[in-house]
């Protein structure tokens, strides 16, 4: 094998190194248009889940093998928790992938709903649905709060094989969320990272 050999394998690799191994979930940011304005629809978990019991999210969920791909997934998910046909979906487009951990990638589609199907939310995973209107969103600046995270010496984990062991200087993690306030409601986490990152296309991708 020669060096151009080399090369070849590797120029232009636009992947992503752990993402074939990660568990991968899709989202919906799902826009209404009502009132002459365009809304986003939100929802607030049902306090009744394991997971996140009441926070605020899109729809979305994990990926299974019938999907065939994450659009699918996304779809098929935001029709199981708001309780519409597939055909009342539009979705108009995908946004980057969020990195929600190093296994975990977050796969965000937006897609518009038809403001006449009626919206039958599923009460076992979706207690209460809201809109944000896209005007009111895009002027808003998100507060940042920071999370550190710190190893656990004590886990499981082969520190002898290490030079410096449970002395290595591991650095801490720190995770920076933006959090949204609307009408009493929190948006935070994943959901409000991606919502940022919607709102900043919007201000800064300008082409008519």
């Amino acid at each position: 094998m020669d060096i151009r050999s080399i090369t070849r394998r590797i120029e232009n690799d636009g992947s992503i190194i752990g993402e074939d191994t990660a568990k991968k979930s899709a989202v919906i940011l799902p826009l209404i248009h009502r009132d002459n304005t365009w809304s986003i629809l939100l929802e607030v978990r049902s306090t009744q889940l394991k997971r996140q019991p009441g926070d605020i999210c899109f729809p979305g969920g994990r990926s299974e093998k019938i999907d065939g791909s994450m659009r699918a997934t996304a779809i098929r998910e935001t029709c199981e928790e708001l309780g519409i046909k597939k055909e009342s979906i539009d979705v108009i487009g995908q946004m980057g992938t969020c990195i929600a951990t190093s296994d975990l990638f977050i796969y965000p589609f937006v897609g518009v709903i038809d403001s006449s199907e009626p919206l039958k939310p599923n009460s076992g995973e979706v207690q209460e649905l809201f809109t944000i209107p896209l005007p009111w969103l895009m002027k808003q600046i998100p507060e940042k709060h920071s999370l550190i995270f710190a190893v656990d010496k004590h886990a499981e984990f082969p520190f002898e094989r290490i030079v410096s062991g449970k002395n290595y200087a591991f650095r801490n993690m720190q995770i920076t969320e933006p959090f949204y306030d609307y009408q009493g409601k929190t948006i935070w986490g994943l959901t409000a990272r991606i919502l940022e990152h919607f709102v900043f296309l919007m201000n800064h991708r300008m082409f008519d």
